[in-house]
């Protein structure tokens, strides 16, 4: 009898048998029946020789990979230029968060710009793709469509058609019939995905490939997928707003951590080219408790809005609730005001939200969000024309943070005259905004707030 594998669907780890929790990264429930082993211990590549393959050294001088536009600057943006030929990417996102709607816009942008460009379905029947293509005004579009989930009639297909560009949504439907698993299972998706990247890399095409997303937030399937391709998005949003972020978190042609901003539309996905005004454009009257940060985004500055709410707890554990940052340093940031400015949170409850449906993820908004709670327990509203950005450490000493002639700029640009910022060696003097330095987070407290 052949013996079956389990592998774990969080980490890619392979166990012999079946557990409840995987022993490499201590999930629980993550182990799935991968199918009879191709090999067992023991197992060698044999005595045949192989080819032997091309050695380099570094010295020797390349073209760049050569690029395509899409014609949308956000998305060639977070693309690092443009799509690279023969490059596989990956693209998760939440259900409904606008994956689908993004790829066919950019798949119709690839096609009027030249490229072959053929959209395979394996979720929705070709009807249900021209509908939601009638809906965005791209049926004018020479794209070429269709639906199939088997992964051996696909690459065949693809063979004949010799396209530039292919877009797979999604790879958890595909299925590769020497495999014996469901589709969706650890095994397909990364077989499937092993096939469409060695495919691109063979034949000079690039493919794109739709994942879906775990209820945290990662890519559904093996982790392994991701180490695959080249390039890796997020498309990210708040159902409840309108914005939508297409976040790079891996790309081997370009930066990392690049954004690019949409809003959703009834029309479709339209790019914004200035998000900063827009996440601070429903701001009003200054309002204890609001706090604009300047912060870096891949390469571009963008500036938000957080807010904080403090009030008295009603239950003998007060809430915190934060949405867009990171809970565990909200709650370092509460323990350092209380330690080193005397600012207990003790028997409150704190609201934290980032306007708009962004997430920030830098440790350089640590003063905003200090400046927002102090704001919001002391019920004194921050200077409207202010910026705040900067790094606070345990000590409540503030630490200063990078590209902050970027931050000051953008700034600058939309109308702020006073920027709160940590102490620096050289600060750069921006016609407008005028710099105000703070060394430590009880000194920062007690010039905007007294002595609390």
């Amino acid at each position: 009898m052949a013996k079956v594998s389990y592998t774990c669907c969080k980490c890619g780890a392979a166990h012999t048998k079946w557990a409840g929790q995987c022993d490499s990264c201590q999930a629980w429930n993550t182990l799935a029946d991968q199918g009879p082993l191709s090999a067992g211990p023991g197992k060698t590549l044999g005595s045949k020789r192989g080819r032997s393959i091309i050695l380099t050294d570094l010295a020797t001088i390349e073209e760049p990979p050569p690029r395509t536009k899409a014609g949308v600057a956000e998305l060639d943006r977070v693309l690092g230029g443009g799509l690279v030929k023969a490059s596989a990417l990956l693209v998760g996102g939440d259900p409904g968060i606008g994956k689908s709607t993004l790829l066919l816009q950019a798949a119709a942008r690839f096609a009027r710009n030249g490229l072959k460009v053929i959209y395979i379905s394996g979720e929705e029947a070709t009807a249900q793709v021209r509908m939601r293509a009638q809906r965005l005004g791209l049926t004018d579009s020479p794209l070429i469509l269709a639906a199939e989930t088997n992964l051996r009639d696909i690459l065949t297909t693809l063979d004949e058609e010799k396209p530039d560009l292919v877009i797979i949504d999604s790879i958890q439907t595909m299925w590769a019939d020497h495999i014996e698993a469901a589709p969706g299972s650890v095994s397909q998706v990364r077989s499937s995905a092993h096939e469409l990247t060695s495919y691109a890399k063979r034949k000079g095409v690039s493919v794109i490939m739709v994942g879906h997303v775990t209820k945290d937030g990662q890519i559904a399937g093996p982790r392994i997928v991701e180490h695959m391709v080249d390039t890796v998005l997020y498309f990210e949003g708040e159902r409840n707003h309108q914005f939508r972020l297409l976040r790079a978190v891996k790309n081997r042609f370009g930066p990392a951590d690049e954004i690019g901003v949409f809003e959703m539309t009834g029309k479709g996905l339209v790019e914004v080219k200035n998000p900063s005004a827009l996440f601070l454009s429903e701001r009003g009257d200054p309002t204890p408790g609001s706090a604009v940060f300047a912060g870096i985004e891949g390469t571009r500055p963008v500036l938000c809005e957080f807010q904080a709410l403090v009030a008295p707890s009603p239950h003998g554990q007060p809430r915190r609730s934060v949405v867009g940052w990171d809970g565990q340093r909200l709650a370092m940031i509460l323990a350092v005001l209380e330690a080193r400015c005397g600012l207990p949170f003790t028997g409150l409850d704190v609201y934290l939200n980032v306007a708009g449906g962004m997430r920030v993820t830098e440790p350089a908004a640590d003063l905003a969000v200090a400046a927002a709670l102090v704001s919001a327990r002391e019920d004194v509203a921050l200077p409207k024309e202010a910026v705040i950005f900067g790094e606070i450490s345990l000590s409540g000493a503030l630490r200063p943070v990078s590209q902050l002639e970027s931050r000051l700029k953008e700034a600058q640009k939309l109308g702020f005259s006073q920027a709160l910022v940590p102490a620096a060696k050289k600060i750069e003097d921006i016609a407008g905004i005028t710099v105000q330095t703070v060394t430590d987070l009880a000194s920062f407290v007690d010039e905007l707030f007294g002595s609390g």
